[in-house]
């Protein structure tokens, strides 16, 4: 196995509990082992070919926020440092793993958005309105909104998500945790994007996830990846314009220009998109946390 690009991964003494599109779990007696391969979904399909250093940085950059994040809102995070319960040696779990509290997921994906960008944009081009929520007309490409909005969309592994409006999540979830989790997911929005706007990034959008383990309400899965979120140069911002990033919208505009109908069979990617891809992925682990990942 290449440790630089892992696109399955194999455990052979623990029980696999899910395999998503980017992560496999495996489950630890009452806790998940949650592995970050270097797989890629673009418009909700995997790609055959991975991303070089991918999924460590995703780990790694979830492992800082979780940390970050945790006196704000509790999370499943317990430790990076899984050579404490695994004993055989898997060198492909270092930096691309952790060991998290085993939740039961809300079946909601809770996305929140402060500027105009993606299936947002395409909604608000046709309604003027954004799951329901009414927008200020004359909002170009990458517009800052007005405030960020709280705006949910349905969680599927396999297929593509859609965004809902807040009747429609209300109902999928009950009422009381959704407002919760709306509360809370535009609090951390805010937190994240105070911080890296200090760094020079612009927080466009992110999506959390939550679950809920012995009654509490917590945070899971990843948090403020270039996977779930979406990063600008804050230098080189301008509105009206789609905006270099350092997420993995670089692969989906290559996939827009070349006329993929967005349905399985992914189409392999080149190896210059990988290359570049990688890049990005490596420089925003570095600008957000600070240092050079270790590779």
């Amino acid at each position: 196995m290449n440790l630089n690009t892992v696109i399955n991964t194999n455990i052979p003494n623990l029980k696999l509990f899910r395999k998503g599109k980017v992560r496999d779990v495996y489950e630890i007696d009452d806790k998940l082992l949650i592995v970050s391969t270097d797989r890629i979904s673009a418009f909700d399909v995997v790609f055959p070919n991975g991303i070089p250093y991918k999924g460590k940085v995703l780990n790694m950059i979830s492992v800082f926020w979780f940390k970050k994040l945790n006196s704000i809102f509790p999370n499943h995070f317990i430790s990076s440092d899984v050579e404490t319960v695994i004993n055989d040696n898997y060198d492909f779990l270092k930096q691309r793993s952790m060991i998290v509290k085993k939740a039961e997921p809300i079946k909601i994906e809770a996305v929140v958005r402060g500027y105009l960008a993606g299936s947002a944009l395409v909604e608000y081009k046709k309604t003027g309105s954004i799951c329901g929520k009414k927008l200020p007309a004359g909002l170009k490409e990458s517009s800052k909104l007005p405030e960020p909005i709280f705006t949910p969309s349905t969680k599927a592994d396999i297929g593509h998500d859609e965004n809902i409006t807040e009747s429609q999540a209300i109902n999928l979830i009950g009422k009381e945790i959704f407002y919760k989790i709306k509360e809370t997911s535009l609090k951390l929005y805010n937190e994240i994007a105070e911080y890296t706007y200090s760094r020079g990034i612009i927080f466009a959008d992110t999506k959390f996830e939550f679950g809920i383990l012995d009654g509490e309400l917590m945070l899971i899965d990843e948090v403020g990846t270039p996977d779930s979120s979406r990063f600008w140069d804050l230098y080189t911002y301008k509105e009206g314009v789609s905006q270099p990033s350092f997420d993995k919208q670089f692969v989906r505009d290559y996939l827009i220009s070349i006329g993929w109908d967005k349905n399985p069979p992914a189409p392999e990617l080149p190896k210059e998109i990988v290359e570049e891809t990688s890049r990005r992925y490596l420089n925003a682990y570095k600008l957000i946390v600070g240092e050079d990942l270790l590779v």
